[in-house]
């Protein structure tokens, strides 16, 4: 009996050492950092969850849906100007074309941008930035980093930042609008406001990415990867590169946009 019992606590032991030895994860070589990434990923959950989570709720039980979609509509074509740069960039000559109709129909027409209607004649929406046209370029995206309040992202990415950044005229406000205080502060407020119209079309998507994930962290850094390389390549990448889940739904930006900032 003594010797049963024995041989069961061994095989025990054997089968928990066994199970502790797959659990343990070589390191990704696209991940040097990691321990700095998720100690910078734990605090920006911290932000969004003391304050941009309840801050974009406060949003979306204030604004009326057609409101918030008019926001939501706005800044989208104010990105055109840097979509239809990017497209020049990466050469595609057509697409610039159908971009910069798009972004002068919707600013017209559309009052501002507010009213999509580039859409309703047949003017998609794309998505070029100036890290995919480095991409493009040939810039290798170079190792995983987790920016402090931004997210995911790379040193390729940290550089596409600064160029969408130059490409986006709220950016200039300081210039053209006087005193300088004012351009600023317009610059801000609005900077603010889009990053909370991202937060708050992003609040149903959060528990399905994280019910999806045995490791958050790995979750997010892969699906950071994969979205980048689906983009740069205009969605012609291998099927077991692309990260698919059936709850999220392709918003147009690829097969999961992680980085709403």
């Amino acid at each position: 009996m003594r010797g049963k019992i024995i041989g069961s606590l061994v095989a025990i032991g054997a089968m928990a050492l066994l199970n502790g030895c797959a659990t343990v994860r070589s390191p990704d070589p696209r991940d040097p950092w990691e321990g700095w990434n998720r100690s910078v990923q734990s605090f920006n959950d911290d932000v969004d969850s003391y304050v941009m989570k309840p801050v974009a709720k406060g949003y979306k039980w204030v604004m009326p849906d057609f409101a918030d979609q008019g926001v939501t509509n706005f800044f989208s074509n104010l990105d055109d100007i840097g979509v239809f740069t990017n497209d020049l960039l990466q050469a595609k000559f057509m697409q610039s074309g159908m971009d910069t109709a798009r972004f002068l129909v919707n600013t017209t027409a559309g009052v501002g941008g507010l009213i999509d209607v580039a859409s309703m004649i047949d003017l998609p929406k794309h998505n070029e930035d100036f890290d995919q046209t480095l991409g493009v370029w040939g810039v290798p995206t170079g190792p995983y980093i987790v920016l402090p309040l931004f997210g995911p992202s790379s040193p390729r990415g940290v550089v596409g930042l600064v160029g969408d950044a130059a490409m986006n005229p709220v950016t200039y406000a300081g210039f053209y609008l006087n005193p300088e205080w004012i351009g600023a502060a317009v610059s801000m407020g609005t900077g603010a406001l889009k990053v909370v119209d991202a937060r708050a079309d992003l609040l149903g998507m959060e528990k399905v990415a994280t019910e999806a994930a045995v490791d958050r962290y790995q979750f997010f850094r892969d699906a950071y990867f994969s979205n980048r390389n689906y983009l740069v390549n205009d969605g012609n990448v291998p099927e077991d590169d692309v990260l698919k889940f059936e709850e999220l739904k392709d918003d147009g930006y690829g097969p999961l946009n992680t980085n709403p900032y």
